[in-house]
């Protein structure tokens, strides 16, 4: 189970959220395990921030998770078909269907597959009978594993995390075999290269750089960066996530998301990691030289919350390399396999990408392929 988080405080956006996914269908157990909230919290929220419902005609969930399997099976079916040439089965051989099934057992039924290619199940299982060697069935067995971390983490891991995935969980072999069955399976990491773009040419006055690129750090809310990113929707065109970063547990530890770039965006964004972790007086601040981290507003909210300002020399992307490196691994893992509808549908993901996945799931190598929250929680229980 779980360690929940006594006496942790949460910000309304939040709270919302948890909200917003239990009524997507998430269950309050879910919610608790995958956030770290505990259930009684979560129903707390529900009664506070659930509008009053309009009309009776809405389906029940039982109905829609109902009709979701039914659409689910006439999918997979269709799929099937397309891939096992179902519309030329009477030329092709049990043998080929048989090969069929083999490769994709992993993915569908294996009672779906044999009654959408019309081939006895009694037929398929005799063709299993042969004799397998030891090393046979033992990669058969890692390559169920491995796929079982590949999904689980959203196909975003590759060989690398799920090698130490699998030493973790007390597998014994080497990265190379790890590779060499991910090649043979056809799994491979969705991640994308980042997109790298221009310096600007605009003219910026150039204000303290008091990080100068020096990352380290000796425990958590010692350091945050902070950046701006831009996400497309499609009903609302471009939105913008706002991050801060601790650096030394990689955690992101307050985000705010808009329809809009503006100073209100990056303030909200601080006051969330303020909030969640109340920091020492002195904490160093660094964002870029971006008009939103340069006005008097955020400058004086900044001092108001006793944080200390710095700036990445001008032109330097090195400097913020960090959030960078996070807007990155967000943009490969996420947002480059998406295409949002809107401004709300991207703020769910976003949240659930950040706070279930990246926060709490993620493992980072830097952190001795420790997730973030745990690195977290550590510190917080040896204090």
């Amino acid at each position: 189970m779980k360690q929940k988080n006594p006496g942790k405080k949460y910000n309304d956006d939040f709270k919302k959220t948890i909200v917003d996914l239990y009524h997507a269908g998430s269950s309050a157990k879910e919610l608790s395990s995958e956030y770290g909230v505990s259930e009684v919290t979560i129903y707390k929220w529900i009664k506070e921030l659930t509008p009053m419902r309009e009309g009776e005609d809405s389906l029940t969930p039982k109905e829609v998770a109902a009709i979701q399997k039914e659409n689910l099976r006439l999918k997979q079916e269709l799929e099937i078909l397309k891939k096992g040439y179902g519309h030329i089965r009477e030329k092709v051989k049990d043998a080929e269907l048989i090969d069929f099934i083999n490769k994709h057992k992993e993915q569908y039924p294996i009672q779906v597959m044999c009654g959408a290619l019309k081939i006895p199940r009694s037929t398929y299982y005799q063709s299993l009978q042969k004799t397998e060697s030891p090393r046979e069935r033992e990669n058969k067995e890692l390559t169920k594993k491995i796929r079982q971390i590949h999904l689980e983490s959203k196909e975003r891991y590759g060989a690398p995390k799920i090698h130490q995935s699998l030493l973790v969980s007390g597998f014994h072999l080497s990265l190379k075999r790890v590779q060499r069955l991910m090649r043979k399976a056809q799994i491979r990491s969705i991640t994308r290269k980042k997109y790298r773009p221009y310096p600007s040419k605009e003219k910026v006055i150039q204000l303290g750089n008091l990080l100068k690129r020096d990352f380290s750090t000796q425990t958590i809310n010692e350091k945050w960066v902070t950046d701006i990113t831009y996400i497309y929707t499609l009903n609302d065109g471009w939105c913008y996530l706002a991050s801060v970063l601790d650096l030394h547990s990689k955690k992101v530890v307050g985000h705010s998301f808009s329809r809009s770039m503006t100073t209100e965006l990056v303030i909200k964004a601080v006051k969330n990691a303020y909030d969640a972790q109340k920091p020492a007086k002195g904490l160093l601040l660094h964002s870029d030289l971006g008009s939103q981290y340069t006005s008097h507003e955020f400058m004086n909210f900044v001092h108001s919350l006793g944080m200390t300002q710095s700036f990445s020399q001008k032109g330097c992307p090195y400097d913020n390399a960090c959030i960078e490196s996070f807007h990155a691994i967000l943009k490969k893992e996420e947002v480059n396999h998406v295409q949002y509808i809107d401004y709300s549908s991207a703020k769910l993901a976003l949240f659930q990408f950040v706070e279930s996945w990246y926060n709490r799931k993620r493992t980072h190598s830097s952190l001795g392929y420790k997730t973030p929250q745990a690195v977290e929680d550590q510190i917080k229980q040896s204090a």
